[in-house]
């Protein structure tokens, strides 16, 4: 398992609450996305706080030594990670 997956799994099991709850609005606001809006983007800010966060966490010691080019393409692997779970987390903030 590579660094970006273990973080997201980490990240996953330290905030289960929020991130199944999330889950629960995501797949909704995917099958009705004018009736969930509102909804998804008040869960959506919170569980994007706790991304990018972790998206820190995970890219801070690469920025700081000589691997500083490689934190970008940490940060989309990361990222990729997490659309695979969440396809419409790009969505957030976005008004229907």
């Amino acid at each position: 398992m590579t660094k970006y997956q273990k973080y997201f799994q980490e990240m996953l099991l330290r905030y289960p609450r929020q991130f199944k709850q999330f889950k629960e609005i995501h797949d909704k606001y995917t099958l009705d996305p004018e009736k969930w809006s509102d909804q998804f983007n008040i869960e959506g800010e919170m569980i994007l706080d706790i991304i990018r966060e972790w998206e820190r966490k995970l890219c801070s010691y690469s920025e700081r030594g000589q691997y500083g080019v490689f934190s970008a393409n940490l940060a989309d692997k990361f990222w990729v990670q997490i659309r695979k779970y969440f396809p419409k987390i790009d969505f957030v903030g976005v008004k229907m």
